[in-house]
């Protein structure tokens, strides 16, 4: 008999709508900006048709999260197919959670008015902090990100009321003269550049494991309100930006007529040339920067000044980029505790390092979550521009929604009806057309993507060709590990001694089925599979049924008692803390005796990271004997 147990599911829609959109709703910080800069008055154009696309693909993942109502997402979608595409298409995510990591930490300190010279060391001081607190396994965090959402939920209706007559603007400029002049090619590259404004999707799919019964319903409470508010504001706030009475190079926004990035582009030959000042070009170069990097901050700042004046203006502006530059650094903690999470889940199934999966004394994967800090803050050293960033931010943000949808319309073990079937195929087809256009087409990406993807494929590989088992495991059961841990157990006799075995290993299970049959006691074995980090960022809920690791740590145990005529019973346990669930059931099932691992950690190892024997040695009843070993110690005693 197999004891599971799991955290309840208590995320309401109402909890989880506020995470996907501080997840999805930070885009248009920064889309907008480069629409305008790229396509200057079309980009309105582009709003609507990127809108159009965020409608059908949230329509997509209402059906994703349907299927997979135990934490989706692309890993788990992709892995039904096939692992090395769950690898590929995770590996594409994790790309784009880095990329959000970075451009969103940066582009805070732009909404906030920070000096240029000091934008990338406060960059890294931001993530080193957002680092520390996770170690810890912050609760508070996601009632932060709440908060934060809800704040730039209100500045946003603020905004939309002062922005109106720039909205009125906006819609007398909306001209298609851009695609007269632009070779259908060449705005089919300009329209998938944008498509970043999917990113934050994925995050729907890995709450499911959390949401409240039935999963369909409260998914689509989530998904429909944001998706609303995100495609209604985008457009709103595109058309009141392309109205602004702001200007660069002395002509108003509502008045530029040929993109931005072709008159920086034209500056920059000119100062080449010695026709242009480098002063001017870096004044004009100055301005475009300050729309594309913080518009809602100068959306904000001239629908105030415009209103009310001009001191008025200044507090709208700085009010707006308090509070989105906020909500950007909550999208940084987002994005960080994600990597974390997919690092993880690569690592648990063996695809990549497994000591990515060693948790310190508050839970937290510390090496994933030290890896997560240290590749964004790599990244924004090396580039603090956000053109460049979004370039490099695109392809993976793309591509893993597509491997996603593509995935679930191939499965056929899915229920899906053939309608809905149809319409995953064509929406994923389509975004495989973007995700393409992008990888021929903007080099920065597919560089940046293929080498992140290539480097895990290549560990995956090496790991596959190098690995060496510290001891030879158990023959895996005809009917596989689960159906041995389902397999009813010898009756327990309550009048008889108990062992708790909290270790992992077939020299563990030897050594303490052997103990066990010679006391004539019940044996019981605990695993504990914790992360905390996803109490704030959920993703794919571990359970028995989807963890081999567990099935074979606890299987090997079930077939050594059950061969030894040992009554036994394995122990299930996902929780915040491995230490308090060990001592909790060790005295619950009144057990005498704990068997755990010695750790072979270098002391300044155990020290940062926590030990958890010395932990639970200070808590331990004094009536219960504790028995640590190393799990390569091989078990010389008879095991029948």
């Amino acid at each position: 008999m197999l004891v599971s147990e799991s955290r309840p599911r208590n995320l309401r829609w109402f909890h989880a709508g506020p995470l996907l959109y501080g997840d999805w709703g930070t885009s248009r910080l920064y889309v907008l900006g480069l629409a305008f800069l790229y396509t200057a008055h079309a980009s309105v154009t582009y709003l609507a048709a990127i809108g159009l696309l965020m409608i059908a693909v949230s329509w997509a993942y209402t059906i994703v999260c349907r299927c997979f109502p135990d934490g989706g997402g692309v890993y788990t979608a992709a892995r039904q197919l096939s692992p090395t595409l769950s690898v590929i298409g995770s590996t594409l995510l994790l790309s784009g959670y880095i990329m959000t990591a970075a451009i969103s930490v940066v582009e805070a300190f732009h909404y906030f008015g920070t000096p240029r010279g000091l934008t990338v060391p406060l960059s890294v001081l931001t993530i080193l902090l957002i680092g520390g607190i996770n170690w810890f396994g912050a609760k508070s965090a996601g009632r932060f990100a709440l908060l934060v959402a809800f704040l730039a939920l209100g500045v946003s209706a603020v905004m939309a009321l002062l922005s109106i007559p720039y909205f009125f603007e906006g819609l007398k400029t909306i001209s298609f003269d851009y695609f007269k002049k632009t070779p259908p090619v060449d705005a089919w590259i300009a329209f998938t550049g944008i498509c970043l404004a999917l990113a934050g999707v994925e995050a729907v799919a890995n709450m499911t494991g959390l949401m409240n019964h039935p999963v369909s319903k409260t998914s689509k409470k989530t998904i429909w309100p944001v998706t609303i508010e995100v495609v209604v504001l985008n457009m709103f706030f595109g058309l009141a930006l392309a109205g602004l009475s702001y200007t660069v190079a002395g002509t108003p926004l509502s008045e530029t007529h040929e993109p931005h990035v072709q008159l920086i582009e034209e500056l920059a030959e000119g100062v080449e040339s010695g026709t242009v000042s480098e002063e001017h070009f870096e004044q004009v170069e100055a301005e475009v920067e300050q729309y594309t990097n913080a518009s809602m901050r100068v959306i904000a700042q001239e629908g105030g000044r415009r209103m009310f004046g001009e001191t008025f203006g200044k507090v709208s502006g700085t009010v707006a980029g308090v509070a989105f530059g906020l909500l950007l650094l909550s999208a940084t903690n987002t994005a960080t505790m994600a990597m974390v999470s997919v690092l993880f889940a690569m690592a648990q199934d063996r695809e990549l390092p497994k000591g990515l999966t060693k948790l310190n004394y508050s839970g937290v994967p510390w090496i994933g979550l030290l890896v997560s800090m240290a590749i964004p803050i790599g990244v924004i050293i090396i580039e603090q521009d956000v053109t460049v960033l979004a370039k490099l931010y695109v392809l993976g943000v793309c591509g893993a929604i597509t491997v996603t949808l593509l995935s679930v319309a191939n499965n056929k073990k899915l229920e899906i009806d053939n309608l809905s079937r149809a319409g995953l195929w064509v929406i994923g087809l389509f975004l495989a057309s973007i995700t393409l256009t992008i990888g021929l087409t903007q080099w920065e990406s597919t560089a940046f993507s293929g080498t992140l993807v290539g480097s895990v494929l290549g560990v995956r590989w090496l790991l596959a060709r190098v690995k060496k088992e510290a001891e030879e495991p158990l023959e895996t059961p005809e009917q596989g590990w689960l159906a041995e841990l389902n397999k009813p157990t010898i009756e327990i006799d309550p009048s008889k001694p108990a062992i708790m075995l909290a270790a992992r290993g077939r020299n563990q299970s030897e050594f303490a089925v052997d103990m066990a049959r010679r006391r004539g006691a019940t044996l019981y074995a605990i695993y504990v599979r914790t992360l905390r980090i996803m109490d704030v960022v959920p993703g794919k809920i571990p359970r028995v049924e989807d963890d081999p690791e567990a099935q074979e740590a606890l299987g090997t145990t079930a077939v050594l008692a059950r061969e030894a005529g040992v009554p036994f019973v394995p122990i299930y346990v996902t929780s915040p803390s491995i230490v308090e669930e060990i001592l909790d059931y060790t005295v619950t099932h009144a057990c005498d005796t704990l068997i755990m691992g010695k750790s072979r950690r270098s002391f300044f190892a155990r020290k940062l990271e926590g030990d958890v024997v010395n932990r639970v040695a200070e808590m331990l009843p004094e009536e219960v004997a504790l028995i640590t070993r190393a799990a390569e110690t091989k078990h010389v005693g008879p095991k029948h």
